[in-house]
């Protein structure tokens, strides 16, 4: 995958994916971006910073929206040809998710994840890019700025966190209660609280989660054994699925398949510290078995 990216893009990537150079570059966009555009605005946003997008716990700051357009501007300049798929760029067009079936290399941005955090003035907010081709995530950068925490991962080359490697937590999948990071109740459904309840039953410990990307991080470090969510944006889950998975990690929807960034997936679905562990959650959750 990576071969056929270069194959059309040029140096970007080396004969084992993303190369060192734009692994670095973006790292250093992102963190341009956030100094410049999220940080300065954390605990400082006037009521004219913040809006409702599709009801009240659905937000969008201005940190969000320059955040992002910075992004896409220096993103597609590291990579030309290469396309944006946005969190806020589909809030306004939802066609512009149809280009992550398509040939160009798609940049997929989170600006602010975790954008109810950020209002409240909490810490738990990060930035999330990742860079996708045909629906397969090749490299990832997770920057939680308040925590002083950036994790990249590259498909095939592992995953670190300030430059130590990362490694999900091991284990049988019968080794104690697991540990869980699960949607927001203000999201759920009746079938989805269903479901949550068997996996409370069967002892499972399970937190809500307020920002996907660091609930990933929590998985790839071996903090937590898993996620349990039941939604598909693509800016949520891409970079911190590679993050996981290049960690040890492994996904599964419900349907018995690995989560596909695209879309289309039988919800819902867990990242897990190990294939075993993924099976164990969505047998809990009443999938496939």
């Amino acid at each position: 995958m990576g071969n056929e990216v270069g194959a059309v893009r040029g140096a970007a990537t080396d004969t084992e994916g993303v190369a060192d150079e734009l692994l670095a570059a973006v790292e250093s966009a992102v963190r341009q971006v956030v100094a410049a555009e999220v940080v300065p605005r954390w605990r400082t946003l006037a009521d004219g910073d913040i809006a409702v997008k599709t009801g009240p716990h659905d937000l969008v700051t201005t940190a969000d929206r320059r955040a992002e357009q910075r992004l896409t501007e220096q993103l597609t300049a590291l990579l030309p040809g290469s396309v944006v798929v946005g969190e806020e760029a589909v809030s306004d067009d939802p066609d512009v998710l149809g280009l992550l079936r398509g040939d160009d290399p798609v940049w997929v941005v989170d600006p602010v994840d975790g954008t109810a955090a950020f209002v409240r003035g909490e810490e738990g907010f990060a930035t999330l890019v990742a860079l996708v081709h045909r629906g397969e995530p090749l490299a990832s950068w997770t920057y939680a700025p308040m925590r002083g925490l950036f994790a990249t991962a590259r498909r095939g080359r592992g995953a670190h966190l300030g430059g130590a490697r990362l490694h999900t937590r091991r284990g049988r999948p019968d080794d104690g209660p697991l540990r869980l990071w699960t949607s927001n109740p203000v999201y759920r459904t009746g079938a989805e609280r269903t479901a949550l309840d068997r996996l409370a039953a069967a002892g499972a410990v399970c937190t809500p989660c307020g920002c996907a990307g660091l609930a990933y991080l929590d998985v790839a470090r071996g903090v937590k054994d898993g996620v349990a969510f039941f939604w598909e944006a693509p800016w949520d889950h891409a970079a911190g699925l590679l993050l996981a998975a290049e960690a040890g990690g492994a996904s599964l929807t419900a349907g018995g398949e690995p989560f596909g960034i695209a879309g289309g997936n039988t919800l819902p679905f867990t990242v897990a510290r190990d294939a075993a562990t993924a099976r164990r959650v969505i047998g809990l959750l009443g999938g496939a078995r």
